[in-house]
């Protein structure tokens, strides 16, 4: 697993040992990262379910302004330090651990893109998505990426949202939503 483009390109990730950890493939990565390319220049980013952090930092090397990890386990937040440390990217990088829900529920920060890459069976995607559109922590035209798998579906409407179409990429999908 690699940074793509941009400072940081062609930097080798760490990633964790085991299967508990799902990190996207680069292809749909370098898919996501065409789709939004003009939206992350200068951008504050939230990558929700860290895991390794490849999502946010292959933002940070791209242009964002900064990037905020979140995620449940302290081995992942561990990693996630240790790849911003590799891409000399920590001073725009900070890493919470928490669980997502609560961490959304004491948000008070704003960002301009939402990365959604939760793990594929379970249900949190679903309630990250509802809890995103219901509190204001999205800019103004700003937009959440949600990657799942082929089958999953997920609700074209929610108030004060434009989904746009899904795009498939083998059996991922990537599904953008943008704040009106």
């Amino acid at each position: 697993m690699r940074v793509i483009t941009g400072t940081a390109r062609g930097v080798q990730l760490k990633t964790p040992d085991g299967m508990t950890t799902r990190p996207t493939a680069d292809r749909v990565k370098e898919a996501l990262f065409s789709i939004i390319q003009f939206e992350i220049p200068g951008a504050r980013v939230l990558d929700l379910f860290g895991g390794t952090g490849q999502l946010g930092i292959e933002a940070l090397s791209r242009g964002a302004k900064s990037a905020v990890f979140v995620d449940a386990g302290e081995p992942a937040c561990r990693l996630i330090r240790e790849n911003l440390k590799r891409t000399r990217l920590e001073q725009q990088g900070s890493v919470v651990r928490s669980d997502y829900l609560q961490y959304l529920n004491r948000c008070r920060e704003q960002f301009d893109i939402i990365l959604l890459d939760p793990p594929y069976a379970e249900v949190f995607l679903e309630n990250a998505l509802k809890c995103i559109t219901e509190i204001d922590i999205l800019q103004s035209g700003g937009i959440i990426v949600a990657e799942r798998p082929l089958g999953k579906e997920l609700p074209w409407n929610f108030e004060g949202f434009t989904r746009s179409k899904d795009y498939k990429y083998g059996k991922t999908l990537l599904t953008i939503y943008r704040k009106n």
